[in-house]
């Protein structure tokens, strides 16, 4: 019985133990949706806060005026914005607006940022940006950047990057893309005093930051999180998800669990017999050897079955193990049985034993895990309680108990013989009711009026209807009708 208890304990392990890791990330991805729950919610009021911030500060106050009033938007929006995004991905916030009318506009992780969004003359605010560096020469030396709108970026970057043969052939001063603009972009960039590195994308282009314009950019900036937002869940429903990968470490571990486990046992087996280790024969080791890995097989299987059951069907991981296991002892009485080494009556009673024992071995061990919530050792206590009682009970049942079981079959089988008779009875007698009936019905709808008025008078007699009432006569039928 220890053996078998050991064995026992060993499966309900690895199966809390694959139970335990499922649940891990079961709460891992309980914990990321509740985090994204908040902030998705920080987000979306960063974004009221930069509107609500754009409207009173700038737009009631008419700061900036006409003309200046789009860059102090910008200013406000690019910060508000970039805080969002990081809030919806839970990062730290990294972005100020520094609101000081000084050479600084924004600050993003301690880099300070000069934003200049200037469509005046065609320039792709190349030229505001040659005005600020000769008033504060020295700030990009100081490791500062500047900012433009990102369809100005955009357009710069076009342009740069072309080649002088290409760009011959563009209009010589008309269009946006044209000779003119060509050589205005190369000569701001050739003496180096301001590198393109030193020139960064906005989040917003140059109309986004247009005051009839706000409300749309913040209304797309939050349906954009918003897709950003289902995005994350995704992302962690499929990290929560059972892998490949940590199915095959479970199957091996299994495996090598079980091949452990019978090692050990058949080392301590021999050990009892009175061999000592030392003493052990190339057999002996073989004999081990084999059966060791035979286990590691079974584990192996057992550790990837309860993995799939456990992930992909609504099994719990208790009643997964109790699968294999029966399905490992089944195979094995299969076997026995088409040997010709078990009758049909051992086959099935060896199976049903076999089911019996894998039941309460994952009874005991939901048990043991839910009133002990200790990954493991829960299922562990409660499989080793549930099985020796129920070995005990097995046991005594076996010894004190055969001579009433007998009895009891024996008067179940004669009381089983007397409701036969009696439902056979019952039947006939139902039977001849039936006929009976279906002979009088067919009396009384028979075309034939006479047959049928006779018909009717004999199937209201066996109904039950008083003879007083039956119509069985000229007289008492003319009566009711007519009155």
């Amino acid at each position: 019985m220890k053996e078998k208890l050991a064995k026992s304990n060993q499966e309900q392990a690895v199966a809390s133990w694959i139970n335990y890791l499922n649940q891990v990330r079961l709460n891992e991805l309980v914990q990321s949706l509740h985090n994204q729950d908040m902030n998705f919610d920080k987000a979306m009021q960063e974004l009221d806060t930069t509107l609500h911030t754009i409207k009173d500060t700038i737009i009631d106050r008419n700061r900036g005026g006409e003309k200046g009033m789009h860059g102090f938007i910008a200013e406000v929006a690019e910060c508000g914005i970039g805080k969002a995004r990081q809030q919806i991905e839970g990062k730290e916030i990294v972005y100020k607006w520094i609101n000081d009318n000084g050479p600084d506009d924004l600050m993003r992780n301690g880099l300070f940022i000069q934003q200049k969004f200037v469509n005046a003359g065609g320039h792709f605010s190349l030229n505001a940006i040659k005005e600020h560096l000769e008033k504060y020469p020295d700030y990009i030396a100081s490791g500062k950047v500047y900012q433009i709108p990102k369809d100005h970026y955009d357009k710069i970057k076009y342009l740069l990057e072309m080649p002088k043969e290409v760009a011959n052939k563009l209009p010589t001063s008309n269009g946006e893309f044209s000779l003119k603009k060509w050589k205005e972009v190369q000569d701001f960039f050739a003496d180096g005093t301001v590198p393109f590195d030193k020139i960064e994308p906005s989040t917003l282009s140059y109309s986004d930051a247009q005051v009839g314009n706000i409300n749309d950019t913040i209304s797309r900036e939050k349906e954009q999180l918003t897709e950003k937002e289902q995005q994350l869940r995704d992302e962690a429903y499929q990290k929560s998800r059972p892998a490949v990968q940590e199915g095959l470490k479970v199957t091996i571990i299994a495996g090598v669990i079980e091949g452990s486990t019978e090692f050990c046992a058949k080392v301590i087996k021999k050990r009892k017999s009175g061999k000592k280790i030392k003493d052990f024969s190339s057999k002996d080791w073989k004999d081990i050897s084999f059966d060791s890995g035979k286990s590691f097989i079974k584990g192996s299987v057992r550790g990837a079955s309860i993995y799939t059951l456990t992930n992909y069907t609504a099994t719990p991981a208790a009643v997964a193990s109790a699968i294999v296991t029966a399905s490992f002892g089944i195979a094995e009485q299969t076997h026995l049985f088409r040997q010709g080494k078990l009758s049909e009556i051992e086959y099935i009673e060896n199976s049903e034993i076999l089911c019996l024992d894998v039941s309460v071995s994952a009874l005991s061990s939901l048990i043991g895990q839910v009133v002990i919530p200790v990954p493991v050792l829960g299922a562990v206590i409660g499989n080793t309680v549930g099985s020796v009682l129920y070995q005990i009970g097995k046991n005594q049942f076996n010894e004190y108990e055969q001579k009433l079981l007998c009895s009891y079959a024996e008067s179940l089988k004669k009381l089983d013989n007397e409701l036969i008779e009696q439902y056979q009875g019952v039947l006939n007698e139902l039977n001849d009711s039936l006929a009976l009936y279906l002979e009088i019905v067919s009396s009384a709808f028979s075309p034939d009026v006479n047959i049928a008025f006779e018909g009717s008078i004999e199937l209201a007699k066996h109904y039950g209807v008083p003879s007083e009432e039956i119509l069985d006569t000229y007289e008492k039928t003319k009566n009711y009708f007519i009155g």
